[in-house]
């Protein structure tokens, strides 16, 4: 039996395989360019850190989660920031999203440890 099916037959069949491959590439790219324009901002907030500024830094820290939501170390960031601000009800949450996402993280672990000293200490005296 003879194939029947044309050239032009064969390009359309294989166009949504075509479509599917480059989409993929797209959005790994566009994941890739998330998570530099995260790293930059978590880098920045960094800087902002060293200085003292923790407020800018926290912002910086915000938007790198928001570029990316997956990256742990700006959620540990995060949590350092509002630690240092005295909001521990955010900082717990940015801490346990940071533990969540990378749970070998023994730096992450580190600091939620240390935290946690801190935070459980203050609900004691709060509810004594």
């Amino acid at each position: 039996m003879r194939d029947t099916s044309s050239p032009f037959a064969r390009k359309v069949a294989f166009a949504p395989v075509l479509v599917l491959a480059l989409a993929l590439v797209s959005v790994a790219s566009l994941s890739a360019d998330r998570r530099s324009d995260s790293k930059e901002q978590v880098d920045f907030g960094i800087e902002l850190a060293q200085k003292g500024l923790w407020k800018e830094a926290a912002f910086r820290w915000e938007k790198a989660v928001e570029l990316d939501p997956t990256y742990a170390s700006a959620w540990n960031n995060l949590g350092i920031a509002y630690e240092q601000q005295g909001d521990f009800p955010e900082a717990k949450k940015a801490y346990d999203k940071a533990q969540a996402l990378d749970p070998q993280n023994n730096f992450i672990r580190q600091n939620f440890d240390m935290f946690m000293e801190i935070y459980d200490r203050q609900n004691r005296r709060r509810n004594s």
